[in-house]
């Protein structure tokens, strides 16, 4: 049995059981792969996964058992050589990140920024993605952290600490009749078409909760999961924006007319996570600490011991999180 094997393995997991796409994933051929998802199944005596002709069409129960060894063996795997580097220079290596578009416009630019001019030897990638790809990034071990607001319960597996609270707000254009109101309502803002996130994206679907309490069905006009282009369909004149209050620039928006909603919406938390049992170099510390100041290096590493999300609750409830 090789380690490449087990790659190739979980690599076909991840794609759905595509072996071209997982060959694809992995800069390799769809022949080498599957020959070696062969030899490991004659080593083992056992298939792994069920098949329809050359295709691939389930897990097998105990393909599914040694998939799960085969993904703790491969994080244990990449806990060895990221100590292996650590040693060699706590100064040089590589950070990806996972998140939705809103923080890595508008929450990270600073951070990574100061970053930078600390590690200028540490290579960042950002992949921005719904939550489900987040979550899928970070437990497949291709990304080390995830950052996201929405469908928390995708991150159950992982280690997620809050950052901080954001709030929305309506966006109209000049002389738009909500901007004389001094304090909106929701039956307010539900009489015009709205523009906002797709579902999934930047508490949307607390959003459209709040609206189904209220017993009001507003007409959504347009969805996207980048602020920016809401905005511009705003500008358009196709609805009313509801975005993170954090997107608005009050320089390069001037044209759109930014109203308080923190009345109307409950306010979301940001959270920062990764994997269990994930060696943390010492500049993912300082990454943390950078992007939320009260989690500093003593607390991450109390939480990585604690088991549920609860407990983690219990330790940081007496902190005041920043309100964006």
């Amino acid at each position: 049995m090789k380690l490449q094997q087990l790659r190739y393995l979980t690599a076909i997991v991840r794609n759905n059981l595509n072996i071209s796409s997982a060959a694809e994933s992995l800069y390799t051929s769809q022949p080498g792969i599957s020959k070696q998802l062969r030899l490991l199944e004659e080593e083992l005596g056992v298939e792994l996964f069920g098949r329809n002709g050359k295709h691939l069409t389930e897990v097998t129960p105990i393909g599914r058992q040694i998939i799960t060894k085969a993904e703790s063996i491969l994080r244990e795997v990449n806990n060895i050589q990221i100590l292996a580097e650590e040693y060699r220079d706590d100064r040089r290596g590589s950070l990806s990140i996972a998140t939705t578009h809103t923080q890595a416009r508008y929450a990270l630019p600073p951070v990574i920024k100061i970053f930078r001019e600390r590690y200028p030897a540490v290579t960042l990638q950002i992949h921005q993605g719904s939550p489900a790809q987040i979550a899928d990034l970070v437990q497949s071990g291709e990304v080390d952290f995830a950052i996201a607001t929405e469908s928390l319960e995708l991150f159950e597996d992982l280690v997620m600490m809050p950052c901080y609270v954001w709030q929305r707000c309506v966006l109209v254009p000049s002389g738009h009749p909500l901007a004389d109101i001094d304090r909106l309502t929701l039956h307010d803002v539900a009489q015009y078409p709205l523009v906002t996130y797709v579902f999934g994206f930047t508490g949307r679907s607390q959003l459209d909760e709040t609206f189904r309490n209220a017993q009001l069905k507003p007409t959504v006009a347009f969805t996207a999961t980048d602020a920016d282009v809401i905005k511009t369909y705003v500008r358009l004149g196709m609805g009313v924006g509801i975005i993170a209050r954090m997107a608005y620039d009050s320089r390069q928006d001037q044209d759109l007319i930014q109203l308080d909603a923190s009345h109307l919406f409950s306010t979301n938390i940001t959270k920062i996570g990764f994997r269990r049992g994930m060696f943390l170099r010492f500049y993912m510390y300082d990454f943390i600490e950078l992007f939320a100041p009260h989690l500093t290096r003593d607390r991450v590493r109390m939480m990585e011991h604690l088991q549920t999300s609860e407990e983690i609750g219990v330790l940081l409830e007496s902190m005041e999180l920043p309100v964006f």
